[in-house]
């Protein structure tokens, strides 16, 4: 009988690149930057289904609802990513998930800085996706902190892939180079 390995989620996190990412072709751009403070231990293409991208943004959809009174979120998910290619990346690394939330900035693209993935590549902002009856496009989204990481796991690597969370050198990633500029 084997014994499952406790993970220690606080050195992973999930990164889901977003259908304007992929549309615009800046996976590795982007990738490149968020390589910058984790290591990337797997990185792939996929097409989300309704289930995963329902249960990837259940907060919206239930606790943070409220929050939305612009857009029907659950047909906006729909029409922006079900069908649609998305990018999955698999991140480790000391604090893994706090480390890239500050490199990602703030998730208005319009109020991000320019040393950031949203201030440097996206062009949305919060207002005109209010205007247009949308969610914002903001380029990537990443674990909030070690229980998402787990939860983010499950939803797009499931058990089957587990075998991904036992990477080499348990001190990777302490001393990271600087960000692309």
């Amino acid at each position: 009988m084997t014994t499952a390995v406790e993970v220690d989620w606080t050195r992973w996190t999930v990164v889901l690149l977003k259908p304007d990412c992929v549309a615009r072709r800046l996976v590795d751009p982007v990738l490149t930057w968020v390589s910058t403070e984790v290591s990337l231990i797997d990185q792939r293409l996929v097409t989300p289904t309704e289930e995963q991208i329902f249960a990837h943004y259940a907060d919206l959809l239930t606790t943070r609802r409220h929050h939305f009174t612009w857009v029907d979120v659950a047909a906006d998910l729909r029409r922006t990513y079900v069908g649609q290619p998305v990018g999955i990346a698999l991140g480790h690394g000391p604090n893994a998930a706090p480390r890239l939330r500050d490199l990602l900035g703030h998730f208005d693209p319009s109020h991000a800085g320019l040393l950031t993935i949203r201030g440097r590549f996206g062009q949305d902002s919060l207002h005109q996706a209010q205007a247009e009856g949308r969610l914002i496009a903001n380029v990537i989204h990443s674990s909030d902190d070690p229980a998402g990481a787990e939860r983010e796991f499950e939803i797009w690597y499931g058990p089957s892939l587990r075998h991904l969370l036992t990477p080499g050198d348990p001190d990777d990633c302490l001393a990271a180079p600087a960000r692309p500029r």
